[in-house]
Parts: C-alpha cells; sequence; structure tokens
C-alpha cells in the first residue's frame, strides 16, 4: 500500500524519531511510505482557538499534499482527529469533497495498524513495564482505546500496567495549558500522579503534545517515570 506520512508539527520540530519509528514500522510491515515535502501544519492551533478562517486557510494549503496516497497515517490522535473530524465541518464548497475523502483515507497510527490492516504484531520487543495514557482526541473524537493495547499485549517482554486515571486529560490541550496554566498543571499532576502509583517505566502516548506535557511535569517534579510514544516501542527490536 503507498502509504503518505503526516508529520504533525510537535514531531517535526521535538519529536523526529517518531517520526522515523512510524515509517520504520510501516515498512518492516512491506508497505511504500512517502513524506510529502510540501506538507504543513493542519491548522489545529488556529481552530482550537477560534480563529477559523486562518485555519481554513491552512486546511486548504494541506490538502493537496495527500491527494495520491491510498493512505494518510499520523502518529498523533489530535492531528488525525482535525483532518479526519474537523476538517468536515471547517470547509465548505468544492474543499468539502476534498476534505470529506481525505478524512476517509486518513487514519492515526495505531488505529491504522489495528482496524485498517488487522495487524497487532508488527515484531516489536520492549523489556520494560509501562501504562498507557488514552489522549483526549484519539479517545473522544476517533474511538482510540482497544488498539494500542492490543499492539502492546503482542510486543515481546513488555508488560502494561493500566492507571488509574488512563481516560483523564493531560491537562495540554493545546493553546489551553497557557491561558490556564494553573489548572493544567494540576491535570498533570492528577495524571503523573496515577501513572507513578502503577510503578511503570514509562507512560505511553499516541499524541507527542500529551508526552511534552506529561514530561514537563515529570520532570519539575523529579519523578522517573518517562513518556514514550508508541510509535518508538513497535518499532523497537
Amino acid at each position: 500500500m503507498k502509504i503518505a506520512l503526516f508529520i504533525p508539527c510537535y514531531v517535526d520540530q521535538f519529536y523526529p524519531a517518531i517520526g522515523t519509528a512510524a515509517a520504520h514500522v510501516l515498512r518492516r510491515l512491506g508497505h511504500e511510505v512517502s513524506y510529502p515535502e510540501g506538507q504543513t501544519c493542519c491548522g489545529q492551533p488556529a481552530y482550537n482557538s477560534g480563529f477559523h478562517d486562518e485555519a481554513r486557510r491552512v486546511a486548504r494549503r494541506f490538502l493537496p499534499h495527500f491527494r495520491d496516497a491510498e493512505a494518510v497515517v499520523a502518529p498523533s490522535g489530535s492531528c488525525a482527529a482535525m483532518v479526519k473530524v474537523f476538517y468536515r465541518e471547517l470547509l465548505e464548497g468544492p474543499d468539502a469533497e476534498d476534505a470529506a475523502d481525505l478524512a476517509h483515507r486518513t487514519w492515526e497510527l495505531s488505529d491504522f495498524l489495528v482496524t485498517r490492516l488487522g495487524v497487532t504484531d508488527v515484531g516489536a520487543r520492549f523489556p520494560a513495564t509501562v501504562t498507557f495514557h488514552d489522549g483526549c482526541h484519539g479517545l473522544r473524537e476517533l474511538h482510540i482505546r482497544e488498539q494500542p493495547r492490543a499492539l502492546l499485549a503482542s510486543v515481546r517482554e513488555l508488560t502494561l500496567v493500566e492507571m488509574g486515571e488512563a481516560r483523564s486529560c493531560c491537562g495540554f490541550g493545546g493553546a489551553f495549558a497557557v491561558k490556564f496554566p494553573a489548572i493544567s498543571t494540576a491535570m498533570a499532576q492528577v495524571k503523573c500522579t496515577s501513572a507513578a502509583e502503577t510503578q511503570a517505566e514509562y507512560i505511553v502516548s499516541n499524541d507527542p503534545s500529551c508526552m511534552m506535557q506529561m514530561q514537563g511535569y515529570l520532570d519539575k517534579q523529579h519523578m522517573p517515570v518517562r513518556t514514550i510514544h508508541l510509535a518508538e516501542i513497535l518499532a523497537a527490536q
């Protein structure tokens, strides 16, 4: 299958290894993976902040770069949700048809592997104890919950321990963390404390923005837990 990687801004700017890991996993499964170099931000920050005209311009710039791919795969639940769900609300007229077509072909990585391909074992090995964080957009907009857990269950030498606050927001929320830092920090405290109680070595996430939020809190509190993206675990052998 011809797969185009949709690389979100946080991956591009802060976590490029996540994009490399996602490409590695997909190629290991025998797929042709490309990176459309003209892609930009999907427009989610502007959209979530209420700047819909600005987000619409970004979305129109984004659409053409993925027209030829059989599937568009993103290692981010929130950015996949922007394209898969919110583009259809944002764009009108002829752009709406392109948005609907792209939405049909766009997948978050774990959902693509499990739901679209029917794959749970990608040949990974990761000897560690982990707990999983359900990102808000992936869980609530894309209904992704069992898919990453099915993948983790097939990783050799990995132990998954569920935390009590797995479905709670980490407190990032894009501009929310900037506008309401005290609330954001309190939410991160609840999430990270719950994760630490499992005695896991890693918090696994499908969203790099959630990783940044949680790791920032963990570092400031000198907590030993580390964050890691699901793609990085699946790429490990």
